[in-house]
C-alpha cells in the first residue's frame, strides 16, 4: 500500500500484513527495550523493525538496532532516512539515503472512525472540519477524520527529525484532494530549513484500501 504511494520516490519500502510465526531476530538493545511489553508491542516492534533492515539492505545500508529516541523517532545509521509505522494487520518501513531525500514520514490507521469523537476537536482545525464534512458527503467510504489524524502524523514524522521540535495538531492545516490521492498541510509555525530553503508546505499522498488508511510524506532535497 505504502509502496504504492512512494512508488515515484527514491524510497525504499517495506511492508507486512501480519506478524510472523518466529518473530524476527532482534538486537539486545531492541530486546530490553520491549522487554515489559505486552506480546503484542513486543511483535509488531519485531516486525516493523525486520521491513526496516530489509529496506535499509536494499539500499546498501549497514544492520544496525533501531532503538526510538526522544518522542519515539527512531535512530537511523548515518546517511539514512526513514519512518515506521504499525496498526492491526499492517506493518511498514520506508527508508532512503538522506542525500536524495530530507524526511520521510508515513503512517496507517484503520479506516474507521476515531474511537472518541471528541478526538476531532483536538486534531482538527476549525477550519479543516467542514472541509472533512464535505468529502464525507461525496465519498463516505473513506473515514476523513482518520485520515486526518493519519496525515497530521505523517506530518509530525518528517518535521521531527528535522527541527528537533514538537509539532501540535493545530500547527499544520491539511486540505485534502479527493480525486488525485494528495494531501497539502500548510505549516502555522516556522517550517524546517533544508539546503538553505525553508519549507511550509509539505505535500503527501493518500490511500484508502483493504479496510485501511495510508499517508505519506518524501520531502525531497
Amino acid at each position: 500500500m505504502l509502496g504504492k504511494l512512494l512508488a515515484h520516490e527514491p524510497v525504499e519500502v517495506v511492508e507486512s500484513f501480519g506478524d510472523p510465526a518466529e518473530p524476527p531476530e532482534l538486537f539486545p538493545e531492541e530486546v530490553a527495550h520491549v522487554a515489559a511489553a505486552v506480546d503484542k508491542r513486543r511483535r509488531e516492534f519485531g516486525t516493523v523493525r525486520h521491513c526496516a533492515r530489509v529496506a535499509l539492505a536494499a539500499l546498501g545500508g549497514p544492520r544496525v538496532p533501531l532503538l526510538p529516541g526522544e518522542r519515539g523517532a527512531p535512530g537511523w545509521p548515518p546517511g539514512f532516512v526513514g519512518s515506521m509505522t504499525h496498526c492491526d494487520g499492517y506493518r511498514a518501513a520506508a527508508v532512503a539515503r538522506r542525500e536524495a531525500v530530507a524526511g520521510l514520514g508515513i503512517d496507517a490507521e484503520p479506516n474507521e472512525p476515531l474511537r472518541d469523537p471528541g478526538v476531532l476537536d483536538l486534531v482538527s482545525l476549525p477550519e479543516e472540519r467542514p472541509r472533512l464534512r464535505r468529502l464525507a458527503a461525496v465519498y463516505p467510504e473513506v473515514c476523513w477524520e482518520r485520515l486526518l489524524f493519519s496525515a497530521k502524523e505523517s506530518v509530525y514524522k518528517v518535521w521531527y527529525p528535522l527541527t528537533g521540535k514538537w509539532l501540535d495538531f493545530e500547527e499544520a492545516a491539511l486540505d485534502f484532494d479527493r480525486v488525485a490521492g494528495t494531501f497539502t498541510a500548510r505549516l502555522l509555525v516556522p517550517g524546517p530549513v533544508v539546503d538553505g530553503v525553508r519549507h511550509q508546505e509539505f505535500t503527501g499522498r493518500w490511500l484508502a484500501e483493504d479496510g485501511l488508511l495510508v499517508t505519506a510524506i518524501a520531502l525531497p532535497r
